[in-house]
């Protein structure tokens, strides 16, 4: 059986490593599932197979193993920056603060705790650094140090190979450390994940309230003979006329931005409730009809916008009340209402709500798109490029003083900005940067278990060698120490002092170690974006941090 391997493996090299993979990513698929009082693995345990396989030899060929393991680390960040992009302003104005302070001092103190053991214990310049980068699970770290000790010892080969060995003894608790200090803080404060739950989504409804109409009478002297555009605050306050009935009239019509209106006249206000009812106050007083109730020809319609010539147009530009007849009352993007504003910019997905007769519904229809099916299609070349666009970001390099090394953000963090990025804008020139969530949860998860059964792998053969002689076993209880401390002295000052979400203290974690294994287990343990939404927001802050930090210990080592 060991010969048919070994020579399985030499001839056939290309379906060795497929079947490795394979066989790495179905198990470590199956022990995540297994719950134990509750909780499971995820797919975390990809990582542990790994490991134990990669022990028994079953490594990939280094170059192989590479790019599998940094493809799938992209795929896995780039489908988060898609998932949290839109989002993501939104959470940085309502606590974007506290989150990059609390991972910047998580970052500081694992720094200062690594330095503190190793000039304790004697550690040499290059272990420090690598037991700062495999602690806290940051490879582009773990090269920034390599590249300053190659500028500081040149000539010694064996202090060039100390930042790897370090790396390798503390990577795996790394990992399983942040997703311990996640469970142990939820033991400890008796979270209860539903109610956390539910307290983030009324988060992220502040402020989003729900809109609102109001049948008002215009009965204010002074607004006799105004178009509708000419009101007093309907742009400021973000109100929509939707429907109109003139004094005097049985008939409901569409109210555009140019008919003239006068007093006695009854109109539906479309808006916040807060808006809706200041506007009132401005124009007159509540009418006792329900014009939505009237029969007539005038009816409403929900409209898709998938048409790639409208997305990035603001209403104005589209002018659907002038060229259709049609009043666009409210729109819902990625599940949130949004006020309706004349410069507000589509995006590909967003859900309209229209009123006007059923002919003008139809023609606007037609210009918006309103295929709903193609919102299921997963266009492959804005991903590509995407992707192609988020490794040169992440090659961009950064010299801060006179660091040896270059600051980049690497194959993680570029594609992350650049996901986020361009999720944002949404369109540039034909390309449409929309992925379907069932097609991003696929690749999120394709990617994860990819890289973690490389990294699995790769650290499996040689962790043994690693832990021979006392100096491994310090190594190890060092990274413990830094690995472990700061989340959880960080995690109770959030929760206790600054009341945060459980949630969104996952995900800083996550982020704070840079650590997408440990984003995973969040997202699956929580059942909820709000862990992705604090990863992403630390993320560019904390990779910069240990970037820098990893190479001020070699350059500033005594001795």
């Amino acid at each position: 059986m060991f010969d048919w391997w070994t020579h399985f493996r030499q001839t056939q090299p290309t379906a060795h490593a497929l079947l490795v993979l394979a066989i790495v990513g179905a198990g470590g698929l199956a022990l995540g599932s297994v719950r134990l009082r509750g909780l499971s693995l995820g797919v975390a345990g990809t990582l542990f197979v790994g490991l134990v396989l990669g022990h028994f030899g079953w490594g990939l060929d280094p170059e192989v193993r590479a790019f599998v393991q940094e493809f799938g680390l992209i795929l896995f960040v780039y489908t988060i920056g898609m998932q949290v992009g839109p989002g993501l302003l939104d959470s940085l104005r309502r606590q974007g603060t506290d989150l990059n302070l609390g991972a910047a001092l998580v970052v500081a103190l694992g720094a200062a705790l690594a330095v503190g053991l190793g000039l304790w214990w004697g550690f040499h310049a290059g272990a420090v650094a690598g037991i700062f980068a495999g602690a806290t699970t940051n490879t582009p770290a773990l090269g920034a140090a390599q590249e300053a000790l190659r500028a500081v010892h040149q000539p010694d080969p064996a202090a060039l190979a100390l930042p790897a060995m370090a790396y390798a003894v503390t990577y795996p608790f790394g990992i399983v450390g942040i997703i311990l200090a996640m469970l142990v803080l939820r033991s400890w404060h008796r979270i209860d994940l539903e109610a956390e739950r539910r307290r983030f989504e009324e988060d992220q409804r502040a402020g989003q309230e729900s809109l609102t109409y109001l049948n008002v009478e215009l009965r204010n002297p002074n607004l006799d003979g105004l178009t509708v555009r000419q009101l007093p605050g309907i742009e400021k306050l973000g109100v929509v006329i939707s429907r109109l009935r003139k004094a005097g009239q049985r008939g409901v019509q569409i109210a555009r931005a140019d008919t003239v209106l006068n007093v006695g006249d009854v109109m539906v206000v479309v808006g916040r409730p807060k808006a809706v009812q200041q506007f009132r106050m401005i124009v007159g007083r509540v009418s006792e009809e329900d014009l939505t109730r009237v029969e007539g020809p005038i009816t409403y319609a929900r409209v898709v916008v998938t048409n790639r010539e409208c997305v990035g147009k603001s209403l104005r530009q589209l002018a659907l009340n002038h060229r259709f007849g049609v009043t666009v009352t409210r729109l819902t993007r990625a599940d949130v209402e949004v006020p309706v504003t004349a410069d507000l910019r589509l995006q590909y997905g967003d859900m309209l709500r229209l009123v006007g007769t059923r002919e003008d519904l139809a023609r606007a229809a037609q210009l918006l798109g309103n295929a709903v099916e193609e919102l299921n299609h997963t266009r492959l070349v804005p991903i590509f490029v995407g992707i192609a666009l988020g490794i040169l970001a992440g090659s961009l390099s950064l010299r801060l003083g006179s660091m040896p090394a270059p600051v980049r953000l690497g194959l993680a963090g570029g594609p992350l900005l650049v996901a986020i990025v361009l999720s944002r804008v949404g369109k540039l020139g034909p390309l449409v940067w929309y992925m379907p969530v069932n097609a991003n949860l696929l690749l999120r998860e394709l990617g994860i278990v990819l890289f973690l059964a490389c990294v699995g792998l790769r650290a499996g053969e040689h962790f043994e060698e690693s832990l021979r002689g006392m100096a491994g076993w310090l190594w190890m209880a060092a990274g413990a120490v830094v690995t472990s401390l700061p989340l959880l002295a960080v995690g109770t000052w959030l929760r206790r002092v600054r009341r945060m979400n459980y949630l969104s203290i996952c995900g800083l974690m996550a982020g704070s170690m840079t650590d997408p294994p440990a984003l995973a287990f969040a997202q699956s343990f929580c059942r909820s974006e709000a862990p992705a939404v604090a990863y992403s927001t630390v993320y560019p802050l904390t990779m910069i941090l240990r970037i820098v930090l990893a190479q001020l210990i070699v350059l500033l080592w005594p001795g």
